[in-house]
């Protein structure tokens, strides 16, 4: 006989699998709960850190060093050493009797006006600007000092030099620092000088001139070339492209040689304290002063260099500079007619002046924030991605920009009014890309643009995985795109 309050055992486990569901289903609601809760949490701590995002940890050296290689492939406008004007303008019609001419910006390399620039032409005496060039090299460097007494060879002495070369008569026995020889290499355009430099440098005039060649080739000079240090030889070669290039970088790497050599009116040399010992007793007897060969200076306002040349091969050639209220302008002619010294120098004068007056009349140099580097910078929210925050950069210089004289009293008030806006996203989704563009730098003058930077990521961030993913889904929600 069966008891009836005995239960089934089937029935028993029945109950048991409910009740193991219903816990199961229990447990499976509170873990999501957690879950949910938990994703809730990440959310509020996304948006959180994508609405006040956090400075990015500042690149090292070599992610430095890549990302400068990455901008180079991508905008190699970056490398250029001249550039067209970013905005359209008349071509101005200007008096200019040398054959080959080019008036830069030297802030930013802005093309203002050319005429044959790209024309291959002896430099002449222009070429002692590279020889400068290489001397403050090597002084910034350490490897020689401008008080330095340098030795003269016969090479270098005046009486062996060509007949009709420029001279700062160098002699045997003299005693020289190498900043006279700078000296006279400007002011007197002496090839004894030259020829001095060279030696002491290089220990020969070949491996002086191979230096010469390296340096401009290292600039990105496709266009000149030297045989000699002085300028004397039709076969050294340039282009007022190329020279005005080179002029450029020369006087933005040293501006100080402008008040230390290139504005000197005149130079005496041998005084007493240059004369052999066999001499002394002359005292500044021999001295001969020569006037700067650069007719401008004193002339034109705000003139302070550059550098002369002529050969018959090469014409009157100026590289000439300016600067007035901020702004330096540089033109380089060549090929200037002239038959003498005196006919020439006038058509120099003509001509630099034309120019110089033009520029300064029509453009003016921006700048933003007197004394700042103007460099811009911005941190923009990464949604989606290994890290919350990327910096965004121009992906050229903003240092400079040439302004145009259309609007204002004058081309200093005409810079003063130009604006720049960045527009940027409220976010970038996915990760960024070093190098890619997510928004851009505008410059504007009044409601004329004259200018358009691509902004870039300056560093690559990496998807995140999903469940980040997913939260950022929803933290864009409360972001404006």
């Amino acid at each position: 006989m069966t008891d009836a309050s005995s239960k089934n055992p089937a029935d028993s486990r029945n109950q048991e699998n409910k009740n193991r569901l219903r816990y199961t289903g229990r447990l499976l609601l509170v873990v999501l709960i957690v879950l949910l809760l938990a994703f809730s949490a990440l959310t509020a701590v996304r948006i959180l850190a994508l609405h006040n995002p956090k400075q990015p940890q500042a690149l090292s050296d070599r992610e430095q060093t890549e990302l400068s290689k990455t901008l180079d492939t991508q905008y190699p406008e970056r490398k250029r050493l001249l550039r067209n004007l970013p905005y359209k303008t008349e071509p101005a019609s200007l008096d200019i009797a040398a054959q080959a001419a080019i008036l830069i910006d030297t802030a930013d390399g802005s093309i203002l006006y050319q005429k044959n620039a790209d024309e291959e032409i002896p430099p002449a005496s222009m070429t002692k600007l590279v020889v400068m060039y290489i001397v403050l090299e090597d002084v910034k460097q350490g490897k020689l000092s401008l008080d330095d007494k340098v030795p003269l060879p016969p090479e270098s002495w005046a009486v062996n030099m060509p007949s009709d070369a420029s001279l700062m008569f160098l002699a045997e026995g003299q005693k020289v620092t190498l900043r006279e020889l700078l000296q006279g290499l400007d002011v007197d355009s002496g090839n004894d000088a030259a020829v001095a430099i060279a030696l002491y440098v290089s220990g020969s005039m070949e491996k002086f001139v191979d230096r010469m060649n390296s340096e401009v080739q290292a600039l990105g000079l496709t266009h000149t070339h030297f045989v000699e240090s002085s300028g004397y030889s039709e076969k050294n070669i340039t282009t007022p492209r190329d020279f005005a290039a080179f002029s450029r970088i020369y006087l933005n790497r040293f501006p100080k040689v402008l008040s230390e050599f290139h504005s000197l009116r005149s130079f005496t040399y041998p005084k007493a304290q240059n004369l052999p010992d066999w001499q002394a007793q002359q005292g500044d007897g021999q001295a001969i002063t020569q006037y700067n060969t650069n007719k401008l200076l004193g002339i034109l306002p705000g003139c302070d260099g550059l550098k002369t040349g002529f050969i018959y091969e090469s014409g009157f050639n100026l590289a000439l500079t300016a600067q007035r209220k901020g702004t330096r302008f540089l033109s380089v002619t060549m090929k200037g007619p002239g038959s003498g010294s005196t006919e020439g120098n006038k058509y120099r004068i003509h001509d630099g002046t034309e120019l110089m007056e033009w520029a300064f009349s029509n453009f003016a140099e921006y700048a933003a924030v007197p004394g700042s580097d103007r460099t811009y910078s911005y941190v923009v929210p990464v949604t989606g991605g290994k890290k919350t925050s990327v910096r965004i950069i121009p992906a050229e210089q903003t240092a400079a920009l040439t302004v145009p004289f259309i609007q204002g009293a004058d081309p200093q008030d005409a810079a003063a009014q130009v604006t720049v806006t960045a527009e940027i996203p409220s976010y970038i989704d996915g990760g960024s890309l070093q190098g890619t563009a997510y928004g851009t730098l505008v410059y504007k003058l009044g409601t004329t643009e004259l200018q358009r930077i691509p902004l870039v990521a300056d560093r690559s961030i990496q998807k995140a995985g999903w469940i980040i993913r997913a939260s950022d889904r929803i933290a864009a929600l409360t972001m404006k795109k």
